[in-house]
């Protein structure tokens, strides 16, 4: 039984979960009845191979001074994992599962910690308060101020903060967005009965004993199909952030994602076996994960309006008298598989490799445990070459002073990979977007200077990150290499 919330809050040297960094961790521990235990703030040095992005060093105000001081990451990261995974702990914050999660699961692995533990061992588990706010919003709108901006409905953090006078303090610091977060928990949690309703969907049998109550929408040769509406902050205020579904099985290849049909898009009917990626659009759900599936209830489903249920019924009836169609849309995605990136960098490659051998776990925390000098000799020991590869970053990166001989060259290979010669040859992620080069961060410092409306301070910022990158990485930039 989880007995504290632990809400938390990053700031990053850029969007890349795999190939960015936590800059500041800040969290606070409360106990189940939001009642503060402790707060913690960890500062962390930017590692020698990451290239901040200019974009968020905009966001996050954080200068090039800063970025020598606090913990190594791999020292944070430890820190960070042993505060998440304390028993009975519910670790959230807000979009957290939308960000800050895979950032951290990410940031454990490259550390060689378990990256999943926090999710499910010792009475672990996650929430958001994101998804949460959603429903607040559609349904008991009276617990809070709701902003406009532009004269649009916005559910930013900061924007809710500055509404409803949550803290004082500047936003995207990390402990400021922390204490907002737990403030507005606590505005929610003055109706107490719908959190804990909502925690609920948090939990993986609670959330899949609610989809199994769910009604049937439609039958079909590969059995029933439940409607429901799925409230996500993807589909935006235009879309009341919910979309009307249906349940079209569980993903073979991955049999933790449910399928869910969108039923509220005109261009399904133009489905053709060759044109399904293209008129189809299915969502992918783990079970204690968003997005929330509410049943088709007339109060919830009255938000969707009038012309989205009429293509919703539309959408149905063609489903239904296109049989063989809705037998090859259901087969397409459930023995759809990711595609296979060859020659993927370790720090990207989580969910490719799968699971260490218990063997290599083991060894894991030996290299913990060990002095600097033992890890260096753990290194070869693993079978995994991706956590061998891991084990030789984690001391060059972090302890460059000790760096064995032997890893030298090594790093200083991989150091040229991170600057490579053309844009083209940047190392790409999980999803195949390009990690940041150095190349890339100056076009990117000189377009923002061009075409944003910078104060003195976020110039000031840009010209100081323009001259660690150049002292850094001193090949020659000016040239163009967009390969």
């Amino acid at each position: 039984m989880a007995d504290s919330y632990l809400f938390y809050d990053i700031e990053t040297s850029g969007l890349n979960k795999a190939f960015d960094q936590v800059l500041q961790f800040a969290a606070i521990r409360t106990d189940r009845q939001l009642n503060e235990i402790d707060r913690h703030s960890v500062m962390v040095k930017l590692r020698p191979d990451v290239i901040p992005s200019p974009a968020a060093l905009l966001t996050n105000r954080i200068p090039v001074t800063e970025f020598s001081d606090g913990l190594c990451e791999y020292e944070a990261a430890a820190q960070i994992h042993r505060l998440m995974n304390q028993p009975g702990t519910i670790s959230l914050g807000y979009n957290t599962m939308g960000f800050d999660d895979e950032f951290m699961r990410f940031s454990f692995h490259r550390n060689l910690l378990p990256p999943y533990t926090h999710q499910y061992k010792n009475g672990c588990s996650r929430m958001d308060l994101y998804p949460i706010t959603i429903i607040y919003r559609l349904f008991k709108k009276d617990v809070l101020i709701w902003p406009q901006i532009d004269g649009k409905l916005s559910l930013k953090l900061e924007h809710l903060s500055s509404a409803n006078r949550l803290v004082s303090g500047q936003s995207h610091e990390a402990i400021v967005d922390v204490a907002a977060t737990v403030e507005l928990a606590r505005r929610f949690f003055k109706k107490e009965k719908i959190w804990r309703y909502l925690e609920g969907y948090f939990d993986k049998e609670t959330d899949a004993h609610r989809m199994a109550q769910l009604p049937v929408g439609l039958q079909s040769a590969a059995g029933d199909h439940c409607s429901g509406l799925m409230v996500s902050g993807e589909y935006g205020p235009g879309q009341n952030y919910q979309i009307p579904v249906i349940s079209i099985g569980s993903s073979l290849p991955y049999p933790n994602q449910t399928l869910w049909l969108r039923l509220d898009l005109p261009q399904l009917r133009e489905t053709t076996p060759e044109a399904t990626a293209e008129t189809t659009w299915v969502i992918r759900k783990r079970m204690g994960e968003p997005g929330i599936v509410l049943p088709p209830h007339d109060r919830y489903w009255q938000k969707i309006g009038k012309d989205r249920n009429a293509i919703f019924q539309e959408n149905l009836e063609w489903l239904q008298a296109n049989q063989e169609i809705f037998q090859h849309i259901i087969k397409y995605y459930r023995e759809y598989r990711y595609p296979f990136i060859p020659n993927l960098d370790p720090d990207a490659a989580l969910y490719q490799i799968g699971f260490y051998s218990r063997a290599d776990e083991k060894l894991c925390r030996s290299f913990h445990r060990a002095s600097l000098e033992k890890k260096a000799d753990l290194v070869e020991q693993f079978s995994s070459p991706d956590a061998r590869t891991l084990a030789w970053r984690i001391i060059c990166r972090n302890y460059p002073g000790a760096m064995a001989a032997k890893f030298a060259g090594k790093f200083k290979t991989y150091m040229d990979c991170i600057n490579p010669p053309r844009e083209a040859d940047a190392m790409v992620d999980y999803r195949q977007a390009s990690r940041i080069t150095p190349t890339g961060a100056l076009i990117e410092i000189e377009r923002l200077k061009q075409t944003e409306d910078l104060s003195d301070h976020q110039i000031r910022l840009l010209s100081d990150l323009e001259c660690y990158l150049r002292t850094k990485f001193k090949k020659d930039q000016d040239t163009d290499h967009h390969g």
